[in-house]
């Protein structure tokens, strides 16, 4: 095998992978839901164990003030002082950021 034929087969490896994970993120711009929550649990873990979480998968639309944004609801639980407190999320779908956080 020669080396100019290897470095085509890179180099068309390269530019094949590129485009199909270009044409997968037009095809559902949105993050995997549980790697969302993944990221929600390692945030929340950092303060102390957590004890149970959810999430839905559909993304829904999140509307404040004049804001219309995919997110994905989710809610995390965990024990504080011996009582099991609760907080429900929301989450960008696209970036997976929280945008919104309560405690309930």
């Amino acid at each position: 095998m020669k080396l100019r034929d290897f470095l085509l087969g890179v180099v068309t490896g390269i530019a094949a992978t590129y485009i199909i994970k270009e044409v997968s993120e037009k095809v559902n711009p949105y993050k995997n839901a549980n790697n969302v929550l993944e990221d929600v649990k390692d945030a929340f873990k950092a303060q102390g164990p957590i004890d149970g979480s959810w999430i839905f998968m559909e993304p829904q639309t999140f509307h404040k003030e004049d804001i219309e944004i995919p997110i994905y609801k989710g809610g995390i639980s965990r024990v504080e002082e011996g009582e099991t407190v609760n907080f429900e999320f929301a989450a960008d779908a696209r970036t997976g950021s929280v945008v919104d956080l309560v405690r309930v």
